[in-house]
């Protein structure tokens, strides 16, 4: 059974980059997304309007869906993962981080902290959802709890369009540290004249359906997604010096079970204990590395069953003494 080092040795035969496949998975779902976009905004009329509409619908939904699985893909670029020192794919993936309303300065910082202090009790919450400890939350004062209950609350993740993207990695970045995160109001700048344009020059039903409806439920299931890859029943957190990188890994970081569509959809992020334990092997090599060694066969897991997703946000402080993620209901809070 390896473990530690000898294990993200073994995974070091996958983390090789098969440079047409980066290419091919990242032009189709760039064209896919762009005829995606086009689609609800110009589908023909010429069957009338309400199959028009119900046209523009799919496309709408389908432009959220590709936004979500290119974004995973830019997550791989950013990671230096694929296609590195290829000025192109620099070019898509910068335009691409801007659309998407993810500053470069905030978004790379943060998310490789969260990377190298996964399940930290105290150092995970830079780039993550923050964890109390039972004992911290009972004595922490009525405010410090909101807060704390706030950012993992569902309607956090209903509305990280606006709560985690706009507001926390745009404005709050760019309000804490103007001249690092100059390039955080540059991206609101950026987003919020595309919504002025398509607003005006196509109206307020192109602009919803185009904009606002993609990023509304992309940025929602992004937002889930990676809640659920990091709070689920079964996670562990330790104290920083019980830590170590490869049990946070497996521990830690959960095996989410999918269909092969959102599988697809979701560029195999659901493969997030592989990819905590070596980022450096390519989303689509993901699978391949699971199968071809066994010690990642036994993952915890969660899914986007209801049930799941329900068991999932039940889960609010760390409980040491049960070793566990603990919900309202055993909690004792004066």
């Amino acid at each position: 059974m390896l473990t530690g080092k000898e294990l993200i040795l073994v995974t070091k035969v996958f983390a090789k980059e098969i440079r047409w496949k980066s290419w091919f998975h990242t032009l189709t779902t760039f064209f896919l997304l762009i005829a995606s976009i086009y689609g609800t905004i110009y589908f023909p009329t010429s069957y009338g309007l309400a199959v028009s509409m119900i046209g523009r619908v799919i496309c709408s939904i389908s432009t959220a869906l590709l936004l979500s699985r290119f974004f995973i893909i830019f997550h791989d670029y950013q990671h230096h993962t694929i296609l590195r020192n290829s000025h192109v794919a620099n070019v898509i993936f910068t335009v691409f981080g801007a659309y998407m309303i993810t500053p470069p300065s905030i978004w790379k910082r943060s998310h490789d902290h969260h990377h190298a202090n996964n399940a930290k009790l105290y150092s995970a919450n830079i780039g993550s959802f923050p964890i109390m400890t039972k004992q911290k939350f009972i004595e922490a004062s009525k405010t410090d709890r909101f807060a704390y209950l706030a950012v993992r609350h569902p309607l956090n993740m209903l509305f990280a369009y606006f709560t985690t993207f706009l507001y926390g990695m745009c404005v709050q970045s760019f309000i804490n540290n103007k001249k690092k995160h100059w390039d955080s109001l540059v991206v609101v700048i950026i987003h919020v004249s595309i919504a002025v344009f398509l607003f005006m020059y196509f109206g307020p039903l192109t602009w919803f359906l185009t904009f606002f409806l993609p990023f509304f439920i992309s940025h929602m299931l992004g937002s889930y997604l990676f809640y659920a890859q990091h709070n689920f029943p079964g996670v562990t957190f330790r104290n920083n010096m019980d830590w170590n990188y490869t049990n946070a890994a497996l521990e830690s970081s959960s095996y989410m079970l999918m269909n092969p569509f959102m599988q697809w959809v979701t560029a195999n992020i659901g493969f997030h204990h592989i990819h905590h334990l070596n980022s450096k092997i390519p989303f689509y090599r993901l699978p391949e590395a699971m199968a071809n060694i066994p010690e990642l066969q036994h993952a915890k897991t969660t899914s986007l069953a209801p049930s799941d997703i329900i068991a999932c946000l039940k889960l609010k402080v760390w409980d040491p003494e049960q070793n566990k993620m603990i919900g309202f209901n055993e909690l004792k809070v004066a």
